[in-house]
């Protein structure tokens, strides 16, 4: 009985072992992950518009960074220092050229004789090889830039201009109004040269041409109103006036840029919005008024300077594409900044 009994508690436990056992043996067996599958490829932050950030997009093609140095700047060739040598050295060389030719034809009367005519083209032929080799020279050890390039013809234009007006006060010898004009012009060039540099920055180049540009057309203006007024002026004054007031215009921006640093978007403004109101004005007072009063010259003058100094002093570029999260954190007394206080 004891032997029954001991056969049926060992089947008793070994059923539930074996089908723990079939139970396994059903059951899927699962493999391993492979780690390749676990690695995942880092991809770019997305931005708002969903583009790729600026640091994630591939660059274009950048200059490259080895080579001659020059004034902190890539030089520009092996003959050329910068972007703006090119136009320097022509400059130079037409204005010599033009200031030889003119300079002995008005002394010789622009005779057709073989003295005057060997007189001309010497003095273009000297005066083409001194601009030539001085700018050549003066390029190939200070950098130039484009705005030196191109802003340094109007200020030789400027500076030919005023000397002509201050000699034309003096005497009306047209030989010493030659040599005056181009003395001035080079003066105008080369002042620009030395004092503004290769490297004179577009904004300041920007305002001195407006100041030139400013001094004629208020001088134009001062004269209307002076002659329409019961004063009458001749044409002799006029032109000495308008010769000079260019230089007097340019001179005192180019002071303004020790204090003053206005955008080249701020001064191109100023001075579309000065020109347009001023003619505007100019033209409605002059048709229902006459333009032979001093009543429109006084009225566009008021109105260009007052369209000027609107757009320069209200005119805020940071609104024009304002930022995402304008005006937190900021500790700002005042909502805007201005160059001009």
């Amino acid at each position: 009985m004891t032997r029954w009994l001991c056969l049926a508690a060992v089947l008793l436990l070994a059923v539930p072992g074996a089908a723990r056992a079939q139970y396994a043996s059903d059951a899927p067996v699962q493999q391993p992950p492979d780690p390749a599958s676990l690695r995942t490829e880092p991809q770019a932050p997305l931005t708002q518009e969903g583009q790729l950030p600026p640091a994630a997009v591939p660059a274009a093609d950048e200059p490259r960074s080895n080579g001659a140095i020059l004034d902190g700047q890539l030089r520009y060739g092996a003959f050329l220092s910068g972007p703006g040598s090119l136009s320097f050295i022509l400059h130079h060389s037409v204005m010599g050229a033009l200031g030889g030719f003119f300079t002995q034809g008005i002394a010789n009367g622009f005779s057709s004789e073989r003295s005057s005519r060997e007189a001309m083209l010497a003095g273009t032929l000297i005066g083409a090889g001194l601009g030539f080799g001085s700018s050549a020279w003066w390029q190939f050890y200070n950098w130039v830039g484009k705005p030196m390039g191109y802003f340094g013809i109007g200020n030789s234009i400027i500076g030919g201009m005023f000397a002509a007006g201050f000699m034309d006060m003096l005497t009306r010898d047209t030989t010493a109004l030659a040599w005056a004009s181009f003395v001035g012009a080079e003066l105008g060039a080369w002042l620009t040269a030395t004092i503004a540099g290769g490297q004179w920055p577009l904004d300041d180049a920007m305002l001195v041409a407006s100041g030139g540009g400013w001094g004629f057309i208020y001088g134009a203006l001062l004269l209307a109103v002076m002659h329409f007024s019961g004063s009458k002026i001749s044409g002799k004054t006029w032109a000495d006036a308008l010769l000079i007031a260019p230089g007097i215009g340019a001179t005192a921006l180019a002071l303004a840029t020790m204090k003053y640093d206005p955008s080249p978007a701020q001064i191109l403004r100023a001075d579309i919005f000065g020109v347009g109101v001023g003619a505007v004005v100019l033209l409605l007072s002059g048709l229902v008024l006459g333009f032979n009063q001093p009543t429109p010259y006084v009225l566009s003058f008021l109105g260009s300077a007052g369209a000027i100094a609107t757009v320069s002093l209200l005119w805020e570029e940071a609104a024009e594409r304002p930022g995402p999260l304008l005006g937190l954190g900021s500790t700002r007394s005042k909502p805007y900044r201005c160059v001009w206080w």
